[in-house]
């Protein structure tokens, strides 16, 4: 594999010693570290950006927070992964809302980062061991929004979609819209098992 064939994977943390380690990790696993920055503004402005396949980017930066960069890199239609020390579920769960492919604590082995690595470049979504351990102890309060509450709440008192669509005054497609979502936010399969979900919830806190 030639070096233009490596795939280029700029680099964004506050720490210059961690940007030069994982350089050197990446490119001993066959990737190209292509260029790297300490903050958003340097990110978004440096030249080599735009020829990166994927962004492996810390959420400390300073004082600026790497949950808008996320934001700002996936508009852009970068990849991202993050790497952090930060192991509270509601950050992970922040990081992933704001177009994360992928998150991988730094108190992980560095097998977990490269594996992390190749598995979003393949358009797979990645929790590093300790990431996804927390996200199991997130509750529906902890990820979903007030009217996704809401819409659970109803679901879990048994409501069909017509009489929760009828008491929220939204349409029955917009209700399945949010219905999408909260599927997606609770990594539930599908209208059943979110609905048997939300009624087990319901249950226990009777």
């Amino acid at each position: 594999m030639s070096a233009s064939e490596k795939p280029r994977i700029f680099l964004v943390d506050d720490h210059p010693l961690v940007r030069a380690a994982l350089a050197q990790l990446l490119a001993g696993a066959g990737f190209d570290p292509s260029g790297q920055a300490g903050n958003s503004c340097d990110t978004l402005s440096h030249p080599a950006l735009a020829g990166s396949r994927l962004a492996v980017v810390d959420l400390a930066l300073g004082e600026e927070s790497g949950i808008d960069l996320i934001k700002k890199l996936n508009r852009q239609g970068m990849v991202v992964l993050v790497y952090s020390m930060h192991e509270g579920s509601n950050v992970i769960q922040r990081a992933l809302d704001a177009g994360a492919g992928g998150y991988v604590t730094k108190r992980e082995v560095a097998e977990s980062l490269i594996d992390a690595i190749r598995a979003v470049l393949a358009g797979e979504r990645y929790l590093s061991p300790r990431a996804e351990a927390a996200l199991r102890e997130l509750t529906p309060k902890d990820v979903l929004s007030g009217q996704q509450q809401q819409i659970y709440q109803l679901l879990g008192r048994g409501l069909s979609n017509t009489e929760i669509a009828r008491q929220l005054n939204i349409s029955v497609r917009t209700l399945e819209s949010y219905c999408a979502r909260i599927l997606d936010k609770m990594r539930l399969q599908g209208i059943k098992e979110l609905r048997r979900q939300a009624i087990r919830d319901a249950g226990s806190e009777v």
